[in-house]
């Protein structure tokens, strides 16, 4: 087996959510999750950093095409991302809290399958410049 590289894409989403437990009170809500548990929603500009792993082809010498790489992202993630109210709009978060740790595991999901070339090796989603979670699957 020949050196692997790691490839990484940022892209950049906008999106809303509530961060609440359906089973707790108002105050519950309010005392673990602050201003986060917002009944109308707050919003954040994230970043997600999405990086395959794999080894150099000697063709083209690229581990993934990072155009192809980039569609993935836009179809699998950002059109079901950008621009909409978590809680609401994308049917996986209804049931389970949009924190930032969903969010990346969710969005491994989506792309796991789709990686054209190499291997996902992480996601690392940026929910502000000072908050930022990273995922690696298992």
């Amino acid at each position: 087996m020949g050196s692997q590289v790691v490839v990484t894409r940022r892209e950049h989403f906008n999106a809303a959510h509530r961060l609440f437990n359906r089973a707790w009170s108002d105050a519950e809500n309010a005392r673990v999750f602050g201003p986060c548990a917002n009944p109308n929603y707050h919003g954040h500009n994230y970043n997600i950093d999405v990086s395959v792993a794999g080894e150099v082809d000697p063709a083209t010498g690229y581990v993934v095409d990072i155009k192809a790489l980039k569609e993935v992202i836009e179809a699998r993630v950002l059109s079901r991302l950008d621009h909409k109210n978590l809680n609401l709009d994308v049917p996986e978060f209804a049931e389970t809290i949009p924190t930032a740790e969903n969010i990346v595991r969710w969005c491994w999901q989506q792309l796991a399958p789709a990686i054209p070339r190499g291997r996902l090796c992480r996601v690392v989603l940026w929910e502000t410049e000072r908050n930022v979670v990273e995922y690696t699957g298992g």
